[in-house]
């Protein structure tokens, strides 16, 4: 396995943080952040000024001050997370009351509303730097790229990190399926097909089913259901900023919903089985993929036609190369058993994703 792997690595702090605090008199303004702190899943504590010492003004993870309260604040000790909120468009003094309090920002409603709510909402979940997210794709249809996204969500899981495993591809059957849990319970993607604006994401991971000490987004055997871009984005948002991996199986049309999918991934690896029509194929995969996604990787898998072998693949799609996909014996049969790939973390296939994970470890993203 080759190139380094760099990604910022996630907070090991977890769980919920509390609510803001609310400093204001003014009852309509009240009325709305409570209804925007309900929207975000965040529970307040409402001052009408500075709460005393030891109260919430020096703990708070987030202080929201009305406009009408800005004189009584003035004297308060300096601190991050302070938001002035207020209603006057044409207010120009609104900025120096901001600087009066030491606030970090100044917010207008109704204009502000959605960033509001997704600030609240991050202090809420404890938000620490986002996940590393790592997409596969196929360069042709059958190379594999499926039971590689399982086999390193499974090993990313067994390594002890918050893993979930994003099924992209409407048409491939379903990753449940081919990690042994179809029946298992919890929300498929057609739950949030109108999925729009925040997605909570302790409320999405706990909602998804538990398979292999991992979480998994996939598709059911209903209807096809039409997934907008806007719910790709939505759902991944939320993914992502639980931290750990994500790992995202994407398909080879590169429509908007794959396109939004993309947008999130940090690394992708392009999985090319290493015969010449496979490699003609998968240049136009990198090609569309490319587009949008910076960091394609080539994963070769064996076994080799005449004249080729993982760098010269490589150096015809003009990608770096992340290494060689091993193949592994018993594989299918395995499968057919309910085992997952990788699953037993001893085969070649567990090995080439452990040193993924290790790479990607020490470069600083992931655990």
């Amino acid at each position: 396995m080759t190139g380094a792997i760099t990604h910022d690595r996630p907070s090991a702090a977890e769980g919920r943080q509390g609510g803001p605090l609310i400093v204001t008199e003014d009852a309509h303004l009240l009325d709305d952040l409570l209804r925007l702190c309900a929207a975000a899943g965040a529970r307040p504590e409402v001052h009408h000024g500075v709460p005393e010492r030891g109260g919430g003004w020096d703990t708070a993870p987030l202080v929201l001050v009305g406009d009408d309260a800005a004189r009584r604040v003035r004297g308060a000790a300096r601190r991050r997370g302070v938001v002035l909120v207020g209603r006057d468009q044409d207010d120009a003094g609104v900025w120096r009351r901001a600087v009066e309090i030491g606030a970090d920002h100044v917010l207008l409603l109704p204009d502000g509303e959605q960033w509001l709510v997704d600030r609240i909402a991050d202090v809420a979940e404890g938000v620490g730097p986002p996940a590393l997210t790592v997409g596969v794709i196929g360069g042709r249809g059958g190379a594999g790229s499926s039971t590689l996204a399982c086999a390193l969500a499974v090993t990313s899981a067994r390594q002890g990190r918050r893993t979930l495993l994003v099924d992209a591809d409407p048409l491939g059957g379903g990753l449940d399926v081919l990690l042994g849990g179809e029946a298992a319970e919890g929300l498929r993607w057609p739950a949030f097909a109108a999925s729009h604006g925040r997605v909570g994401g302790g409320a999405l991971e706990e909602s998804l089913p538990s398979l292999h000490a991992l979480r998994v987004l996939s598709w059911d055997r209903g209807d096809s259901v039409t997934i907008t871009p806007e719910a790709v984005r939505a759902v991944l948002a939320a993914a992502r900023r639980r931290g750990g991996a994500v790992v995202v199986d994407l398909p080879r049309r590169i429509d908007e919903g794959a396109a939004e999918a993309l947008a999130q991934v940090d690394l992708g690896l392009l999985v090319v089985p290493a015969e010449l029509r496979a490699v003609a194929a998968a240049g136009r995969v990198a090609s569309a993929v490319g587009m949008v996604l910076r960091d394609l990787r080539v994963a070769v898998r064996g076994p080799y036609a005449p004249g080729l072998d993982d760098r010269e693949v490589a150096r015809l799609l003009g990608l770096p190369l992340m290494g060689e996909v091993p193949g592994e014996p018993g594989l299918s049969a395995a499968q057919e058993r309910g085992a997952p790939p990788g699953g037993d973390g001893r085969g070649p296939l567990a090995r080439f994703c452990s040193a993924f994970w290790e790479r990607a470890a020490v470069a600083g993203g992931g655990v």
